[in-house]
């Protein structure tokens, strides 16, 4: 009887304590130091961009007419294409001279970056060739094309010289980032495998990286084909590097064309549609073999 009495208690507390409903966890987000400033930068930013609204000087420009016209302009350039001042065969040929300017630049950009890229990634190298490289890299990419292109032509003059030689300083700096961080996703124990059997660092190369990353390297090498091209339609205007860019330069800023403009933009767009699906085929047809 004591047995059962001193049972009851315990049997009847269980059952409270299944009949209770289960208590969840509240997450409590906390504020730190960075999350504040990051709100007072951005509260910041936001005051002072609706600030240099309000205080600026538009002239005589009104702001309602002014957004009316540049909505006239959008669907004069996308509704109403037409080629006038060039024809669609010379435009065909520009678009070609500017994809040409844009493979050469990726060309010679994956070339040099594929081995120093090598050199740059810290499982094929020593350290302080990796800090070095990553360094220098990261100046170079920190430093506009444009900028690049415009310090390379005060030695080779305007032109679509220092052009390629610009874009390709670029791109170089670009690739070698993509391509160390690719090969060192590459499994550790396959490098350590290869080596204690003798494998010299070449051999680890081309029988092991290269194979394993070769999607990798196709995929950032196209990626950053499609920039060059998108760059080098701007450095023929800015550069005067001929192709396209040039042609959409003048038809915009010397004959005020819009519908010029507008047949351009469409050249430019399917070029860089064929371009995607390419790179996509390539991909797929890589991973099928």
């Amino acid at each position: 009887m004591e047995m059962e009495e001193s049972l009851k208690p315990l049997s009847m507390e269980s059952r409270e304590h299944k009949g209770a409903l289960p208590t969840k966890a509240i997450k409590v987000k906390t504020v730190n130091r960075e999350t504040i400033i990051i709100q007072l930068t951005m509260l910041v930013l936001i005051a002072a961009t609706i600030y240099g609204f309000l205080t600026f000087d538009y002239k005589d420009v009104v702001i309602g007419e002014a957004i009316l016209k540049s909505l006239e302009s959008m669907k004069t350039v996308l509704l109403e294409p037409h080629l006038q001042h060039v024809g669609f065969g010379e435009a065909i040929y520009q678009v070609f001279v500017t994809m040409g300017l844009g493979f050469l630049t990726t060309l010679f950009g994956a070339v040099i970056a594929l081995f120093l890229g090598l050199l740059a990634a810290r499982n094929l190298s020593t350290q302080l060739a990796s800090t070095l490289i990553r360094g220098v890299v990261a100046f170079i990419r920190a430093v506009p094309t444009v900028l690049w292109v415009l310090i390379f032509s005060v030695a080779a003059g305007l032109g679509s010289v220092a052009a390629v030689i610009g874009m390709t300083f670029h791109s170089v700096g670009y690739l070698i980032k993509a391509y160390s961080e690719a090969f060192e996703e590459l499994d550790e124990g396959v490098i350590e495998a290869l080596r204690a059997s003798g494998a010299n660092w070449w051999q680890i190369v081309f029988q092991a990286v290269l194979p394993s990353c070769a999607t990798y390297l196709i995929s950032w090498t196209f990626l950053r084909f499609e920039i060059n091209f998108s760059v080098a339609v701007a450095m023929g205007a800015a550069a005067g590097a001929g192709g396209i860019g040039y042609d959409m330069f003048m038809a915009s800023g010397f004959y005020y064309d819009m519908r010029e403009v507008g047949a351009i933009t469409y050249f430019i767009l399917a070029i860089a549609i064929l371009l995607e699906m390419f790179a996509l085929r390539i991909k797929r047809n890589m991973k099928t073999h």
